[in-house]
């Protein structure tokens, strides 16, 4: 019997790039969090990810690109924790169970070290870039609290929270979980223990289903 021949649609796609974009992203996140925009090099990014400085190039036509890739990655974390999480259906289980794993996933996403290195890196060089770190507030943590407050919202509409101000609920929501870890991970990442980090965002939790019950 004769072999078919393979037909263009249906090879597969090269992971090659994929894989060198993402080890330059992660060379270019930790380095740019070292030497800042204006001090860093392209060809250390490309050293530090152990590829060739074309190879960069081909990926990002410029420093001022890739920075903005950098911070781009991000949104896939927040989308991520909104389809799966702040987007969930609800009922299923105890409102306070329900509320404690809300803001675990939340203080996750939003403590994990990808997620603070671009933070950190984007307020050191928000004046030169004002324009990206304005859209990267409004693409993630204020769609971020919209979510959190739509959902917040639908407690209150299955009458299981009191929730009248579902946005101010979700300002309240985020500071009880994350207020102080959010705090000492700005200043140092290294202080942050994942174990803590899940019994802070629940005690938070905890607090904000008391006050809203």
């Amino acid at each position: 019997m004769a072999h078919e021949k393979a037909t263009p649609g249906d090879r597969r796609p090269d992971p090659r790039p994929q894989r060198s974009r993402e080890r330059i992203l992660d060379a270019a996140t930790a380095h740019f969090a070292r030497r800042g925009f204006v001090g860093a090099s392209v060809d250390e990014v490309a050293a530090e990810a152990g590829v060739a400085k074309r190879t960069v190039y081909n990926l990002f036509a410029s420093k001022d690109e890739l920075f903005r890739a950098v911070v781009e990655r991000v949104t896939e974390t927040a989308e991520g924790f909104m389809t799966r999480d702040a987007e969930a259906v609800i009922g299923h289980r105890p409102t306070a169970e329900e509320i404690g794993d809300l803001a675990e996933a939340h203080a996750r996403a939003v403590l994990s070290p990808r997620v603070l290195a671009t933070r950190r890196l984007l307020v050191g060089e928000s004046a030169r870039f004002p324009e990206l770190a304005a859209d990267y507030y409004e693409r993630i943590p204020a769609r971020v609290m919209r979510a959190i407050a739509r959902r917040l919202a639908r407690y209150h509409d299955a009458g299981l929270l009191h929730v009248p101000d579902p946005a101010l609920a979700a300002e309240h929501f985020a500071f009880l979980v994350l207020g102080a870890s959010l705090d000492r991970a700005m200043f140092d990442a290294t202080a942050l223990d994942p174990v803590v980090v899940a019994e802070h965002a629940r005690a938070g939790a905890e607090t904000f289903v008391r006050a809203y019950r």
